[in-house]
């Protein structure tokens, strides 16, 4: 079932997506060549908890750490260990975090130090396709205007959509309905309404879009071996449009 956030609702999903949008911008001041994504993990652990919130993934199903740390042919749920991050490396940060009970999920694709056009191409893109997705969201349209939008993008630039992972709702739980997807056709799936709030992610690879999950039960790798790329926001549907509650601090989008 789809459920519309109260106007109180709505206010500690803000309060949730502010302590996310810091977590990032901490974070992102810590990504360099040498660092393990177990530290990277830790660093948020103790940020996010220091800040008055949880970070939700920590224990969701039994996953082992507080985020989930993807790089290169990872597409999602890579989990935190030993590796240490190496110049060339793009590593996706998701990240949910509870605050007093309510959710806030995004994600970000990260260089580390010098990366090969390729990879750029793709993380440029990836973020644009994010932003071609949120535009479709006001009230009267419909999941599938998103999805739409996100696939065509993609197509437009040759980057495979990844079919079996998608958005999600979300509130007091991490996924709630309606399934968001990146890839579909305009004016079919839950019409959007005012008070609604959805996560869209559009996880995009350099090759095929075809994926295969690792003996961990988690972590999802491309099927090729190509760098994938993922970007998501937390967005509440407006009265007039739409409004971003996992905001970068001073950058686009």
């Amino acid at each position: 079932m789809i459920s519309i956030k109260s106007d109180r609702e709505i206010e500690l999903m803000r309060e949730a997506g502010k302590l996310m949008s810091k977590t990032f911008e901490y974070l992102e001041k810590e990504l360099r060549p040498g660092i393990t994504t177990e530290e990277i993990d830790k660093l948020a652990y103790d940020f996010i908890t220091k800040n008055g919130g949880y970070p939700t993934c920590l224990g969701f199903e039994g996953y082992p750490a507080s985020i989930c740390t993807s790089v290169n042919d990872t597409v999602v749920h890579g989990i935190p260990g030993k590796y240490k991050l190496k110049n060339g490396d793009i590593i996706t940060l998701d990240i949910v975090v509870k605050v007093k009970g309510y959710n806030a999920d995004a994600a970000w694709t990260y260089a580390i130090g010098d990366i090969s056009e390729s990879k750029k191409y793709l993380m440029e893109h990836t973020k644009k396709a994010l932003s071609k997705g949120i535009e479709q969201v006001k009230p009267g349209n419909h999941i599938g205007d998103i999805s739409h939008a996100v696939e065509e993008y993609a197509k437009a630039h040759h980057l495979g959509v990844v079919r079996e992972l998608c958005g999600h709702g979300i509130g007091t739980d991490m996924h709630e309905d309606p399934d968001v997807p990146n890839f579909g056709k305009p004016g079919t799936g839950p019409k959007l309404k005012e008070g609604m709030v959805i996560c869209i992610e559009p996880m995009l690879t350099s090759g095929e879009r075809y994926i295969y999950i690792m003996d961990d039960d988690w972590t999802i790798n491309t099927d090729d071996g190509k760098p994938a790329a993922h970007y998501e926001h937390t967005v509440l549907v407006t009265k007039d449009g739409y409004e971003i509650l996992t905001p970068r601090i001073n950058k686009e989008l």
